[in-house]
C-alpha cells in the first residue's frame, strides 16, 4: 500500500476503489474560505478530493479565531487561501490545489468556467456576488450548492439541506430566493441553512464553530456524496 493509498485507506474501505479514483479525479471549487468554507475544503480534501481550488480575498484577523480554520494567533495576516493551501498539502501533499487571494465579482467569473468542474460551493458572504455566482453556474449547468446565513445562530441540529424553494425562516434564504425569482428562477439550487430563528439583530454578527463548522460539513458531504452518486436524502 502506497502512501496516497494509506492516507484514505479508512475511506476506502466505505466507498471502494473506484469510488476513490473519482473523488481523486474531481474538481471542486469553493469560494470563501471561511468560518464555513474553510470546514468544507478540510472536508474534501481529508476525503480524498484531488483537484481543489479555493478563492478567498481576505486576510485572517483576530475575530476569525473562533470558527475559522486557518486562523491562528501565527497566522493573523496572511491570506486565507495561502494557509489553507498549505495546510491542506500538509494533510495531503498529493492534493492539486489552486489558491487565488481575491473576490469573486462578475468581473472575475470567467474563472468558474475554466477547465473541468465537477461541483462549486458557494460559502460567500455578499448576497451581490453569491447571486452572480450562482445565476453562472445555473446558466453553465455546473452543479452548485449555496451556504445560506449561520451567523447569530447556536443550534447545529437546525441545519439542512433543501431546494432553496422549501427554505424558511433563514433571512439570507429570503434575500436568495428574491433576488433569484427576479431572473425567474425558483427552483433547482441546492442549499444549506437553518430552520433557527437569529437571536439577536445589529450591524455586529455573533457565531460559533459548532454551527459554522456543521453547514461546512454538510456542504462536502453532499459534494462528496453527488461525486460518488451515494443517496443524499
Amino acid at each position: 500500500m502506497d502512501k496516497n493509498d494509506s492516507y484514505f485507506h479508512r475511506t476506502q474501505l466505505l466507498v471502494g476503489e473506484e469510488g476513490m479514483e473519482r473523488l481523486n479525479n474531481s474538481r471542486i471549487i469553493i469560494v470563501g474560505v471561511g468560518g464555513v468554507g474553510s470546514h468544507a475544503v478540510e472536508a474534501l480534501c481529508r476525503c480524498g478530493v484531488g483537484n481543489i481550488t479555493i478563492i478567498d480575498p481576505d486576510r485572517i484577523e483576530d475575530s476569525n479565531i473562533n470558527r475559522q480554520i486557518p486562523a491562528l494567533i501565527s497566522t493573523i495576516g496572511r491570506y486565507k487561501t495561502e494557509v489553507m493551501a498549505e495546510r491542506m498539502q500538509q494533510i495531503n501533499p498529493f492534493l492539486r490545489i489552486s489558491h487565488y487571494p481575491s473576490s469573486y465579482t462578475s468581473e472575475n467569473s470567467s474563472m468558474i468556467g475554466q477547465g473541468t468542474c465537477d461541483y462549486v460551493i458557494d460559502a460567500i458572504d455578499s448576497i451581490k456576488d453569491k447571486i452572480h455566482l450562482i445565476k453562472t453556474c445555473l446558466d453553465k449547468e455546473i452543479p452548485i450548492i449555496s451556504s445560506m446565513g449561520t451567523a447569530n445562530r447556536i443550534n447545529p441540529q437546525k441545519l439542512k439541506i433543501a431546494d432553496i424553494k422549501d427554505t424558511s425562516i433563514c433571512p439570507v434564504a429570503r434575500k436568495v430566493r428574491h433576488e433569484l425569482r427576479g431572473y425567474g428562477v425558483y427552483s433547482g439550487l441546492t442549499v444549506v441553512y437553518s430552520q433557527e430563528i437569529p437571536l439577536r439583530k445589529g450591524p455586529e454578527l455573533g457565531s460559533i464553530v459548532y454551527v459554522t463548522a456543521t453547514a461546512g460539513l454538510l456542504l462536502a458531504a453532499h459534494v462528496v456524496n453527488s461525486i460518488l452518486s451515494l443517496d443524499n436524502s
